[in-house]
Order: C-alpha cells, then sequence, then structure tokens
C-alpha cells in the first residue's frame, strides 16, 4: 500500500479515492446488494445528485470512483467542479448508467460527498474568518481513523493548511518528549539528527520562558498552547525580537488548543503565523446532499 506523504497530487487523489471507495463498498456491498436485484438486469437510469444547502463541493473524485467501480461506462456531467460552492436545490452531478450500479453506490458516494464536503465547508468559513491577517488555518491529526488523507484533501480543498500527515512524515515535539529527553535544549539537538527526514521540526510550549529557551536554541517552528490573547501578543513579540538576531530569522508561531470561531480573527491578529484546529475534521455535520432517479 502507497504511503502518501506532502501535497497530493492529482494521481495521487485518483489513487487515495479508488482505495477508500474499494474499503467502502465491501462494507456496503457484502455478498451482493438484495434491493438492487429487484431491478431488471441491463436496464439503463439517468440520475442527479442535488445539493440541499450552500457548500463547498468536496469528494467528486470519490463519487467518481464508486460509480465506476461498478458500472465503467457510466457518465457523469459535473455542473459544479471541485472546490466550488453548490447552493441549495442545485444539481450538482447528473448521470447515466447501469441502474442497478447506481443504486448500489448511492450511499457509498453520497457519504464520501457528505463529509468532505463538510470539511471542506467549515475550513472555507475559518479561513474566510481570518482573511487579510496572514494567518493560515490548519488542520491536525483529529481525523476519522482510515480517513485522515480523505479529509485533509477536503482541508486544502477548502482553503486550509495541512499539518503533518502522521507521526512519520515530521516531527512535533510536546510536553512528555521534553520531559523525557531531559528538556529542550536536549531534544532540539537529537531533532536536528532527523531533519533531512522531517518536512519540519516543531516544537510546542506553554509558557514565555520556554518559548525563548526554544528560540535561543534554533526551534524554527513553535506551537503555543493554550495561552490567553495577551500573553500570545508577548509570544509574537519575543519571537520578532530574537528573530531579528537569528541567521534564520524569527520562528513560524502557530496557536492550538480551546479555538472557536467567534474568537478566531482575534486570535490571528495577535500576528501569529498559523492556527491549528482540530474540529475542522474531528467536529464536523455532513453536508446535505440526495440523489433521485428520473423515471424509467
Amino acid at each position: 500500500m502507497k504511503t502518501f506523504t506532502g501535497t497530493l497530487d492529482a494521481t495521487d487523489v485518483a489513487e487515495l479515492a479508488r482505495r477508500d471507495v474499494a474499503v467502502a463498498l465491501a462494507e456496503d456491498l457484502g455478498t451482493g446488494d438484495l434491493t438492487a436485484g429487484l431491478i431488471a438486469e441491463g436496464k439503463t437510469a439517468t440520475a442527479r445528485i442535488i445539493a440541499r444547502e450552500d457548500a463547498v463541493l468536496c469528494g467528486t473524485p470519490w463519487v467518481t470512483a464508486a460509480f465506476t467501480a461498478l458500472d465503467p461506462a457510466v457518465q457523469f456531467t459535473w455542473h459544479v467542479q471541485e472546490g466550488q460552492r453548490c447552493a441549495p436545490k442545485q444539481t450538482v452531478l447528473e448521470m447515466r448508467g447501469d441502474a442497478r450500479s447506481l443504486l448500489t453506490g448511492e450511499r457509498t458516494a453520497l457519504n464520501f460527498l457528505q463529509l468532505l464536503s463538510a470539511v471542506a465547508s467549515k475550513t472555507a468559513t475559518y479561513v474566510a474568518a481570518v482573511a487579510g491577517t496572514g494567518t493560515q488555518i490548519v488542520d491536525t491529526r483529529k481525523t476519522l481513523p482510515g480517513l485522515r488523507l480523505a479529509q485533509k484533501y477536503a482541508v486544502r480543498t477548502g482553503g486550509g493548511v495541512n499539518h503533518r500527515i502522521g507521526l512519520y512524515d515530521a516531527i512535533l515535539i510536546k510536553e512528555n518528549h521534553i520531559a523525557a529527553a531531559g528538556g529542550i535544549p536536549q531534544v532540539l539537538a537529537q531533532a536536528a539528527a532527523f531533519q533531512d527526514a522531517a518536512a519540519f521540526i516543531q516544537i510546542e510550549v506553554e509558557t514565555l520562558a520556554q518559548l525563548r529557551e526554544a528560540l535561543q536554541h534554533g526551534a524554527a517552528m513553535v506551537l503555543l498552547d493554550n495561552m490567553d490573547l495577551a500573553t500570545l501578543r508577548q509570544a509574537v513579540a519575543i519571537n520578532r525580537e530574537l528573530g531579528a538576531t537569528r541567521a534564520a530569522g524569527p520562528a513560524i508561531l502557530e496557536i492550538s488548543g480551546g479555538v472557536t470561531l467567534d474568537g478566531l480573527r482575534t486570535l490571528a491578529e495577535t500576528g501569529v503565523d498559523r492556527i491549528s484546529i482540530g474540529a475542522l475534521t474531528k467536529d464536523v455535520a455532513a453536508t446535505d446532499f440526495s440523489m433521485r432517479f428520473a423515471a424509467l
């Protein structure tokens, strides 16, 4: 099985969609679709998928993969493209293909479209809230098991930025890592040995004293955990002050913990570079889409 790292290109997304769909169809189909067997074999049908609410459309590769896995000859006409907005009652897709296959693939296709559009739409809302501040909205590893890559793809579709994909592609040093290594200088020195293997090395700090220590020992990315607004502003000032004395310049500062949409712009206006939000992928309400057949 391929291990994905970094940004997925179009080929990666198509492969990922096929992989996800294969698991989902096997789970749903089992030994066969008993209800679809009520429809005459070989009958052709036309169906459309309709949006029931405003959303950023996301998941079209998964929809395509679901139906083509069952009927390779199915024909698609997309009226809304990936990443575009759809409106309530808008037809986003028309299809023509084997009636049994369209019925069998319906729930799998809609499950992906509803979940991924929800993630993309929520991300777009958060991105819009910080527009003009220069702050990026970033996801986390708080994803649905087995669907991390799909959800991270949806975050990007909504205008957000991906954090590390998993434990294998970047280093995030947290409180327990610091304690186990013997302190901030020690753990950063050990992390430097993995510089070539990791997309980035980031260290989490909880106090301004820890921030100063991390910056003085070369930290390039710092996660500011659960700091109040006044402390965050001080952290940004310290980073600028010490950054002027470092060859690498200021570190990238990221906020994490207790972030809500209501206070998001105020957080961004402190001058931090990134805000990571687990709710983008963890707390999502499925976007409402439905599929309707034309009369046979």
